[in-house]
């Protein structure tokens, strides 16, 4: 069965950090670029950054730049996304999918998703 799993997720105070994983079990991770996409109460889904198959290339929205970094664990069929210095703002619903590369804004052209992990950023 291909699924994507999202874990990582949390309560945190602003100004404090997470890390997300997304798993993959079915298929490998190395054939698709793999993007991270929220989706806040009232909001429509964004994307928020996403990685190359190679891991050479990644992109970011500009809300996170500066604050989340993307990367691949080979070794473990993974991929991670690194969430610093949040605020408020970031509070969403955060989904892992894949994509045969390159990466793409839209999400309609992912083909694989996870169910989505919350993160709350609040004091």
């Amino acid at each position: 069965q291909v699924q994507l799993v999202e874990s990582g997720g949390g309560l945190v105070q602003p100004g404090g950090s997470l890390r997300l994983s997304c798993a993959a079990s079915g298929f490998a991770l190395d054939y698709y670029a793999i993007g991270w996409f929220r989706q806040a109460p009232g909001k429509e889904r964004e994307g928020v950054s996403c990685i190359s198959i190679t891991g050479d290339t990644t992109y970011y929205a500009d809300s996170v730049k500066g604050r989340f970094a993307i990367s691949r664990g080979y070794a473990k069929n993974i991929v991670y996304l690194q969430m610093n210095s949040l605020k408020p703002e970031d509070t969403a619903v955060y989904y892992c999918a894949a994509v045969f590369d390159p990466c793409s804004d839209y999400a309609d052209d992912y083909h694989y998703w996870g169910q989505g992990t919350q993160v709350t950023v609040s004091s």
